[in-house]
């Protein structure tokens, strides 16, 4: 039995050394290691001594707001299956995310919200909020997306984060603060106004809030700084394992398909691959309204 107890413990060891990354006691890193004593050793995560979200600096002389950041980098920075498949994604989708976000005016740091939301992946909330962007019905399609039972744009990334963009300019200038306008992102603009209001400040970092509102801007920070510099906080990705931009071409649709399992093939792919490159197409036919026009993401030939 102890034999069987001592090969138990040096197969669960063997396993979580697997996932540990060489430290020296003292580095700036933030790394799991071994010290030669032979036990873990897990190093506090170091405080930016400054930090911004869209250029509005982070109060970090105040401690409570100092210990939600410090609670989000820690989460976030051991959390090593979550992050690191992140980081991969975010090689794929912050281009065009990024190019957006220019496009419309709107702070570069917002890019952290889709991670926040979503991890870069297409859910289903509890609350039906949809796509990378968490886009509830109602409010997607008051930003001009297109929802029904054969397609849903929320699911484009493209468009959902268009239609993003125009509601963190709308809070922003209901605000005139890009913190209370991310905030607001996932309270609402009336919940945010109505607590700045009770409580008779004008600062997100003055608010007491809901757990989920305390930690959202937070969680964004820490994300901004782990991304910016993976390797400070102990993720090491080398080039050839993050995820690409897909390459892919497009065709314009403008008439009904019937089957697309049947318009897959006559271009050359499979149903699989037209579903995975277009996720907004939530059906197996796709009715074109005369005048409309479609466009549909194809591999390269």
């Amino acid at each position: 039995m102890k034999k069987a107890t001592y090969l138990l413990s040096g197969i669960i060891m063997g396993i979580a050394m697997m996932f540990i990354i060489a430290h020296k006691p003292g580095d700036d890193s933030t790394q799991v290691s071994q010290t030669p004593e032979g036990t873990l050793y897990f190093p506090a995560i170091k405080i930016p001594l400054e930090i911004d979200f869209a250029g509005e600096a982070v109060p970090l002389d105040d401690f409570e707001v100092r210990e939600r950041l410090d609670r989000e980098l820690l989460v976030n920075g051991y959390w090593h299956s979550s992050t690191l498949q992140n980081l991969k994604l975010a090689n794929r989708w912050f281009p065009t995310i990024e190019k957006i976000l220019e496009e419309n005016d709107v702070p570069d740091d917002f890019k952290y919200l889709a991670v926040i939301e979503s991890g870069l992946r297409n859910l289903v909330s509890p609350a039906k909020a949809e796509g990378v962007w968490q886009i509830l019905k109602s409010t997607g399609q008051g930003y001009g997306l297109t929802i029904n039972s054969e397609v849903d744009e929320r699911y484009d990334i493209e468009k959902a984060c268009v239609a993003a963009c125009k509601y963190f300019k709308e809070a922003h200038e209901k605000f005139d603060n890009w913190t209370l306008a991310a905030a607001s992102y996932n309270m609402g603009m009336g919940g945010v106004s109505s607590k700045l209001k009770s409580q008779g400040v004008d600062s997100y970092y003055d608010l007491l809030l809901n757990s989920e509102t305390s930690r959202y801007v937070l969680r964004a920070l820490a994300f901004k700084a782990i991304y910016s510099d993976p390797a400070k906080y102990g993720f090491y990705i080398d080039n050839d394992d993050l995820y690409e931009p897909i390459e892919y071409r497009t065709v314009e649709v403008k008439s009904s398909i019937t089957d697309l399992a049947t318009f897959a093939k006559k271009e050359g792919t499979t149903y699989k691959m037209v579903k995975t490159l277009n996720p907004w197409l939530r059906s197996t036919k796709l009715t074109v309204a005369t005048g409309k026009v479609y466009e549909i993401k194809l591999p390269m030939k």
